[in-house]
């Protein structure tokens, strides 16, 4: 009798293993992803259950379980995968041949139309609620925001390398990109002051900062 019996399949540790057995469906994976998303939402993250999410996915619930593990993993993967969806790892591609502006622009474009989405203005006015607690507050941040500025930080050490930017603090230069591209626009869209601009004038927001963040951050002589 073997002295290592096989450990049971149910929990979170073997949820997100491979392990052996059939491979998992990929279509209801994301059947469930995309239930997710527009779930937290429309309700925000102490409004939605696991068994909610697999009646809209037209799933069992233990499929959600074998897929994601818990309702935790799979608020963080849904965060994840909406910013992945709107910014895509592309955008902050270092050896590119476009040149500096124009990929700035790119990555304002995206993160503007991110953070202006209706589904970002709802997540984030969730993260604002007395209702959602610290932990909650923190895997939104590490999956969304965080992922994103770790993202530009390490395009911006890129181009510092090869002398188009003179930048000693990366993780702080993402973040001013980011807070100049939001604007006071974004917090009066916060607070239902206005709508979102029109495309041309989204556009010319963006330029005008991308060429205050090259201008501040410009080798020096």
């Amino acid at each position: 009798m073997s002295s290592h019996p096989r450990p049971r399949t149910p929990g979170k540790a073997t949820a997100r293993g491979a392990g052996p057995g059939r491979p998992k469906d990929l279509g209801k994976r994301a059947a469930i992803l995309e239930t997710a998303k527009e779930m937290f939402i429309e309700l925000g993250f102490n409004g939605v259950s696991m068994d909610g999410i697999a009646t809209g996915a037209g799933v069992s619930k233990l499929t959600v379980y074998s897929h994601f593990g818990d309702k935790e993993t799979l608020f963080t993967e849904a965060i994840q995968a909406k910013c992945v969806e709107m910014m895509p790892d592309e955008l902050f591609v270092t050896d590119s041949e476009g040149p500096l502006r124009e990929q700035l622009r790119g990555i304002g474009h995206a993160f503007f139309t991110l953070v202006s989405s209706d589904a970002a203005i709802a997540t984030q006015r969730m993260m604002l609620t007395p209702e959602t607690d610290d932990r909650i507050r923190q895997m939104f941040w590490q999956a969304g925001p965080q992922r994103t500025e770790t993202a530009l930080a390490e395009f911006l050490g890129a181009r510092v390398a090869r002398g188009e930017l003179a930048i000693d603090d990366l993780p702080l230069a993402a973040r001013q990109f980011f807070c100049l591209i939001k604007g006071e626009l974004h917090a009066h869209m916060m607070c239902g002051l206005c709508p979102a601009p029109a495309p041309g004038d989204a556009a010319a927001h963006i330029d005008t900062t991308v060429d205050f963040f090259i201008r501040a951050y410009a080798p020096r002589a």
